[in-house]
């Protein structure tokens, strides 16, 4: 490997793949995406790449979208807690709410995951925000600054929870004990949102605790990631954009007293590849459901409010028509990324499309240029890492790990084998000593 920190990687799995159309234009059955055995193939697949980690996104509620895929309909905790057991080595990240979980209840579940996983769990938190979400939990929707202060005030007291109890680490217990008392630690906590005394009656696991990942753009977003985040899951879609966020968050981090370098960025990038760069722009206009480039265009046009009628496929984009605004209640991250997409880079509607696909970064073409660009934004230290969010599954996660890993490897930039045993160590991130920060182990 390089001197520097190996490249990350992480596969989203959710459902039949990451395109919206993905179910018609896959191997398998229109049932897989509800079928455990699916998705054990599909962790499989990616430990057989080397994958650091499985990811599951969230959303606990029904769409009622029939000609899309059904994208989040098993729970991602018990879902994870088998694949771990199903297959080893390879870490698992469930997405948890911040907005309708209790810390006590929370902590002790994925304590007890990652403690029986050997320590292989990522805590992905959000903060729900679709109004269909919190109609499901009995309540209105909260406004985006309240659900972020809410989801500091969560992460604080679960990881406190977390380094609650050490039962064999503060000595010797006495003679006749099984534990040592004094490795038990009360939180007594009192906060806005959350009273919680403690401690967790499950001790700290093999990593510490559970490494947290995160993902937000707005600016309640980007502080909770700086105070919390060691995963920092995004939407960069072009290089300078990426160093600038980067260095946003790192410094963020510095502020609230915690460690730059124990932040992994690691965006999610949707790559389409096929033997020639003309056949992966048809598969591309194929899966996103436009079928040709002028459907893409439509699509595009739709998405961004505009009137097809007057709508020029040809002329530079306006950053400002992609500005977040102030009661914008879906995710801040995807038009965030458009808009500093457009400003870094002049493009016309006819680039962007081939640009992006689901809000994220999208790299078309063959195997050796998607290698290509995945390095070239590590190299540059924009990025640590990538999750890959294949269009569709299993067949693009197969030519993936069959295609791009062995040219990573091959560049050594990414591993042959599993070469440590937790998450937290194949991240090279710190280990937790206390819940305010970390040092190594």
């Amino acid at each position: 490997m390089t001197e520097r920190q190996r490249l990350n990687l992480n596969v989203g799995i959710n459902s039949t793949g990451y395109s919206a159309h993905s179910w018609r234009y896959r191997t398998g059955t229109k049932r897989d995406f509800i079928d455990y055995d699916y998705y054990v193939k599909l962790t499989r697949i990616a430990h057989r790449g080397r994958l650091d980690a499985v990811f599951l996104s969230d959303h606990p509620a029904l769409s009622f979208d029939t000609e899309g895929r059904s994208a989040h309909a098993l729970d991602p905790l018990i879902l994870m807690t088998a694949l771990a057991a199903s297959v080893p080595d390879i870490g698992i990240m469930p997405t948890l709410s911040s907005s309708y979980n209790t810390p006590y209840n929370l902590a002790r579940r994925a304590a007890t995951l990652d403690l029986i996983s050997g320590g292989r769990l990522i805590f992905n938190v959000v903060s729900s925000f679709n109004p269909a979400i919190a109609a499901n939990f009995g309540e209105p929707l909260q406004p985006r600054e309240v659900r972020y202060r809410k989801a500091n005030e969560f992460l604080d007291v679960v990881k406190r929870l977390w380094l609650s109890w050490d039962p064999f680490g503060a000595g010797d217990p006495e003679s006749g004990h099984l534990w040592n008392r004094e490795g038990a630690v009360p939180i007594d906590h009192e906060g806005e949102f959350f009273t919680v005394a403690g401690p967790l009656n499950v001790p700290r696991g093999p990593q510490g605790h559970p490494v947290i990942a995160q993902a937000g753009a707005s600016e309640g977003g980007i502080d909770l990631a700086a105070r919390h985040g060691e995963i920092i899951y995004c939407s960069l879609l072009s290089l300078a954009a990426a160093h600038a966020f980067g260095d946003k968050i790192r410094s963020r981090a510095s502020r609230y007293g915690r460690d730059p370098d124990a932040i992994r960025i690691v965006p999610a990038l949707v790559p389409i590849i096929a033997n020639s760069e003309a056949e992966a722009l048809r598969r591309h206009e194929q899966l996103s459901g436009g079928e040709t480039e002028e459907g893409l265009l439509a699509r595009f046009a739709r998405n961004a409010g505009l009137d097809l009628a007057t709508f020029d496929p040809d002329a530079p984009l306006d950053p400002d028509l992609f500005a977040p605004r102030d009661d914008q209640r879906g995710p801040v991250g995807f038009t965030q990324a458009l808009r500093e997409l457009l400003t870094y880079e002049t493009l016309t509607a006819r680039q962007a499309v081939r640009r992006v696909e689901g809000g994220h970064r999208l790299v078309i073409g063959t195997a050796e240029q998607v290698a290509d660009a995945m390095i070239a934004w590590w190299e540059s230290g924009a990025v640590d890492g990538y999750t890959i969010q294949p269009p569709s599954l299993p067949d693009d996660l197969e030519r993936f790990v069959d295609e791009v890993v062995p040219i990573l490897q091959a560049r050594n930039v990414f591993p042959r084998e599993y070469d440590t045993r937790t998450v937290r160590e194949r991240y090279g991130l710190p280990f937790p000593t206390s819940a305010s920060g970390t040092s190594a182990r």
